[in-house]
């Protein structure tokens, strides 16, 4: 390492931490968030399509993405924590800029259009519940999101965002209320049943895409750092380097939140495909009728509990995704930004939230479908995916970014397949579309 890294807190002291800052919440980590966040209103929609265009047979992809989505979530943790500063701020460090600004732009762009399918699907799904006009709701929630961004700090941001993701909860209870056949369940969670068409295909891209979503790789890092900052390590000198107990945490909080982000994932496939597919509603066109739609199949609660699903969650993955952006413009610019900073001291990086949120109220306006445009921008995941993914096992291979903190070859294994997997299912889409 350049430089020594400095004396961490004990695990008796973080444990003190925790119960001084939260307790139980606290302990929970970012891992959570990130976890919540990756279930955001675009991947319920896109899984929401899945199980109602395949039904329960579809039910094998979560098992198959969750170590997936442990590994990625990991290493970009892990380049935080380690080299003290945020995954586009590493790149810079590293590599040219003809390879930066290209994944600069496209982080960026994404994040974009995330936040502005998001509050679509937030207006769409809130529309269910109060008797107000989609746009109304959509500049009202940007307008309450941009608030506490630029007004609340960041252990208030943080801890509102915990409680935000018990939301997804609501996915269990819809799923239970569907009453599915168990039979069906086990064949369609442990056989899987692959299609070769363009249909099929983009779908499971899809899936791969929004569980394993670039802005993720972004949050993550810059979380990192961020907690980091909080614990009164404010110079790059004193957050570079981690002790085995400070990484032990880090895969806990990061198996935790990539576990309870999956189990979301399943459930919300389980309650579509056990009632929207058998009733022949395999088309999905908005969040209102995904909801909507469960009414007479799963009853009134079940209908509810979708709508207030996708609400919660895209309260908390709005701020993510326009917060990411500014991240990733500040880094690539060479700045720098944190939550921890006023406004006035980090012009550039809030002005960045500010401008993403209100693009993304704009794109609202076009008229374009919400939950149309939710499962495209997971298949455009999909897509920006495998080269930043790639990126980020070179550098956690890399002495001059990660010392003696290298992957192991459990998270090699695990980090190559993973970029062979996205490259693959990305290729085979192309495949099909000329055939």
């Amino acid at each position: 390492m350049d430089q020594p890294a400095p004396k961490p807190l004990t695990e008796d002291e973080d444990q003190a931490e925790q119960q001084k800052d939260g307790g139980l919440l606290h302990a929970l980590g970012t891992g959570v968030i990130t976890g919540a966040a990756d279930d955001d209103p675009s991947a319920i929609g896109t899984y929401a399509s899945a199980g109602a265009k395949f039904g329960l047979t579809f039910l094998w992809i979560a098992p198959v993405v969750l170590p997936m989505m442990y590994v990625v979530v990991y290493v970009s943790a892990k380049l935080g924590q380690v080299y003290g500063k945020g995954l586009f701020a590493i790149v810079r460090d590293r590599y040219p800029r003809w390879i930066l600004y290209p994944i600069v732009l496209g982080a960026f762009v994404g994040n974009l259009i995330e936040a502005a399918a998001n509050l679509g699907g937030i207006g769409a799904a809130l529309n269910l519940l109060v008797p107000l006009p989609i746009s109304t709701i959509v500049v009202g929630a940007a307008v309450a999101i941009l608030a506490f961004q630029i007004f609340g700090s960041y252990t208030l941001l943080r801890n509102i965002f915990r409680w935000l993701a018990l939301a997804l909860f609501a996915y269990v209870a819809a799923a239970i209320l569907a009453k599915p056949d168990p039979y069906e369940i086990l064949r369609g969670t442990f056989i899987p049943h692959v299609r070769f068409d363009a249909d099929f295909l983009s779908m499971i891209v899809a899936c791969i895409g929004t569980s394993l979503s670039a802005y993720i790789y972004t949050w993550q890092s810059n979380q990192e750092v961020e907690e980091e900052i909080a614990q009164g390590r404010h110079t790059l000198r004193q957050r570079k380097g981690a002790t085995d107990a400070e990484l032990r945490k880090t895969r806990r909080d990061v198996v935790i939140g990539m576990l309870f982000s999956n189990v979301i994932l399943y459930f919300i496939i389980l309650s579509t495909g056990a009632t929207l597919h058998p009733a022949g509603q395999t088309e999905i066109e908005s969040a209102a009728q995904a909801a909507a739609a469960l009414e007479p199949l799963a009853g009134a609660g079940a209908k509810y509990l979708f709508a207030l699903g996708v609400v919660g969650v895209g309260f908390l993955a709005v701020p993510v995704m326009t917060t990411g952006a500014a991240y990733d413009l500040v880094q690539g610019a060479g700045r720098k930004g944190s939550l921890h900073a006023r406004p006035s001291e980090a012009k550039l990086f809030y002005g960045t939230i500010a401008a993403v949120t209100a693009l993304a109220v704009g794109l609202n306006f076009l008229g374009f479908n919400p939950m149309r445009a939710l499962v495209w921008s997971g298949i455009v995941q999909g897509f920006s995916v495998p080269p930043l993914l790639f990126l980020m096992m070179l550098m956690t291979n890399d002495k001059a970014v990660m010392g003696d903190w290298i992957n192991g070859w459990l998270t090699n294994l695990l980090g190559w397949i993973t970029t062979l997997v996205t490259f693959a299912a990305t290729v085979c889409l192309i495949v099909t579309w000329f055939l």
